[in-house]
């Protein structure tokens, strides 16, 4: 919330710390999550996936090619890559 008089922030909150006490903060939860085993880490096939599905989603949104066939062609390039062609 803005201060009408003076135009200062409240001061409260993570986005009102200073970059380097957010990447504090931010670095301490990431140690946590994996310590307590929360924390996912993709392995190259989940990540190719992820970007493959990215693409269809744009594809879909631009209307270039209806989703039946960009899912088609997800999954078969998946399907290929897999059986290591």
């Amino acid at each position: 919330m803005v201060n009408q008089t003076d135009n200062r922030r409240s001061g409260r909150g993570f986005a009102s710390m200073d970059p380097e006490r957010q990447r504090v903060i931010a670095s301490q939860g990431g140690r946590a999550a994996h310590a307590s085993g929360n924390a996912h880490q993709f392995t190259p096939e989940e990540a190719r996936a992820a970007g493959a599905r990215s693409h269809i989603n744009r594809k879909q949104e631009s209307g270039s090619r209806n989703a039946a066939s960009a899912r088609h062609d997800a999954r078969e390039a998946t399907s290929r890559k897999k059986s290591g062609q």
